[in-house]
């Protein structure tokens, strides 16, 4: 069997469509099969990414049409690296939920993994994706099963959490919609590579017109200010695996396509300015707002928003040590933030309890999963020999090659913010006066081996960051090239 990307769309969408069926021969198998086909998309990318960063790009031709006129794929070094985040992320968290599944009552775990699923294969569709359209249907994909799983429980707050996040989601639709509508009657396609080429003749206001359209509906996705007031919510109301896989699966997904259509559709000069004010207030609202939350999760996701901010700074300051900066981030943000969502949900499981000061002392019951969350804490921050800290190293020089003080000083300012409230936890955590002693709930075996395997990640890329560096700087400068990307689609044969 010859391995290609389309493997990534069609396994997930496969198991999602064949889950009710096989859940009739074996009762476990809506438990077992994500498992099964997850773990298939890690060994895909582990055939496929080598090939990419060694030998080039991958344009996969659908139905034997050729790009422009056919649907493809196009696997590149930015890409590849990001379609192998998410599946890996996507099969550690479906390790990690796995006894979860079984709190859930008779067939409702089916409809949890057909909607993950799904959820999984309209992420990795817009990473792969080459058309435009496509990315559309995709997106959609991927945000209505959110909206589902965002309002799983369907209780009041998971009713309010779903219908924000569909009142959003639907805007969003329809400007990236109308983006792509402008960009069509322009360039007679649906190909972002011969969009690309055909850009520089269309009309300047046409152009700013689809531009304003698909950052606002993308920013949506990404969760840039003001458009994100559906995160929170969602987040905080979704079951536990569910909102890590909102950071490492969705977020990856929105931050890519906003990268691909600015740096590849339009000329990234012209989005500079744009995405390094937007991402500066998002992190700037999104950090003050976690500072003042009494809510675990809810915390979580005002930090989550914060770092999607300081991504499209560094996409905004546009050289290529912000841009590897972005890529390290985009990879840590994934792992470290599932890794606080993991371990924070154990705490919200033993104390039935998401407030804060519900945390005081919880070391004595669960010292594993506080070692645990308080690495992620101190990795998110930047603290060093952790490697969160390189990412933020990265973004920064990059603005000091452009010589961007203000937003330097910005950036560390609201960093110190960020170490307040994650310090603050710690300090609940360890030194924290425990009101109560309820029953404790020790981790599974499978949610141990989850967590841990993301904490190891997190010191040994900290420790020692060039096992990756190379890649990723690989990755972003192909990003930066679109004139390799324009040739690598439109002369495949």
């Amino acid at each position: 069997m010859v391995i290609s990307p389309v493997h990534y769309i069609v396994a997930p969408l496969a198991a999602a469509f064949l889950i009710p069926l096989l859940n009739k021969l074996y009762d476990d198998a809506a438990r077992v099969v994500p498992g099964i086909v997850l773990g298939y998309l890690v060994v895909v990318s582990a055939v496929l990414v080598p090939q990419v960063l060694h030998n080039g790009p991958i344009t996969e031709i659908i139905a034997g049409w050729r790009p422009p006129f056919g649907i493809n794929l196009v696997m590149t070094p930015f890409s590849a690296i990001l379609a192998l985040l998410v599946s890996f992320m996507a099969f550690v968290i479906w390790l990690y939920g796995f006894r979860f599944r079984r709190t859930l009552k008779g067939g409702v775990v089916m409809y949890y993994e057909i909607l993950q699923m799904m959820m999984t294969a309209g992420a990795l569709g817009i990473i792969l994706t080459g058309d435009l359209f496509n990315m559309f249907v995709f997106v959609e994909i991927a945000g209505i099963t959110a909206i589902s799983l965002a309002a799983f429980y369907r209780d009041r707050d998971g009713a309010e959490a779903g219908f924000k996040y569909m009142l959003l989601g639907s805007l969003a639709s329809v400007f990236l919609l109308l983006g792509i509508l402008l960009l069509y009657t322009q360039t007679h396609s649906l190909n972002m590579a011969q969009i690309a080429e055909r850009m520089p003749a269309v009309a300047q206001g046409v152009k700013i017109m689809a531009l304003i359209f698909l950052l606002v509906s993308l920013g949506i996705e990404a969760e840039m200010f003001p458009l994100n007031s559906w995160a929170p919510d969602a987040y905080s109301q979704a079951p536990s695996p569910t909102s890590a896989a909102f950071a490492a699966v969705l977020g990856v997904a929105a931050v890519y396509a906003l990268a691909r259509v600015s740096y590849t559709l339009f000329d990234a000069q012209s989005v500079s300015m744009f995405l390094m004010v937007m991402g500066f207030l998002t992190m700037f609202f999104a950090e003050t707002a976690a500072i003042a939350q009494t809510d675990l999760k809810r915390m979580l996701a005002y930090s989550s928003m914060g770092q999607m901010g300081l991504v499209m700074v560094a996409l905004g300051i546009g050289n290529e040590t912000a841009l590897f900066g972005a890529l390290f981030l985009i990879i840590n943000h994934a792992v470290i933030k599932a890794l606080l969502f993991m371990t924070g949900s154990y705490f919200i499981y033993n104390n039935n309890s998401k407030r804060l000061v519900a945390l005081n002392g919880i070391h004595k019951r669960l010292p594993y999963v506080s070692f645990l969350f308080s690495l992620g804490a101190l990795a998110i921050i930047g603290f060093p020999p952790f490697s969160g800290f390189w990412s933020k190293f990265y973004i920064l020089s990059g603005a000091a090659k452009r010589e961007l003080l203000p937003l330097i000083i910005g950036i560390l300012a609201i960093t110190i913010v960020e170490m307040t409230y994650y310090l603050r936890v710690i300090g609940r955590i360890y030194f924290g006066k425990e009101e109560t002693e309820p029953a404790s709930h020790k981790p599974s075996i499978n949610a141990l081996v989850a967590m841990t395997s993301l904490a190891v990640i997190i010191v040994v890329l900290g420790l020692y960051p060039d096992l990756i560096s190379g890649y990723l700087h690989k990755a972003s400068m192909f990003l930066l090239d679109k004139q390799a990307y324009i040739q690598n689609v439109l002369s495949v044969k």
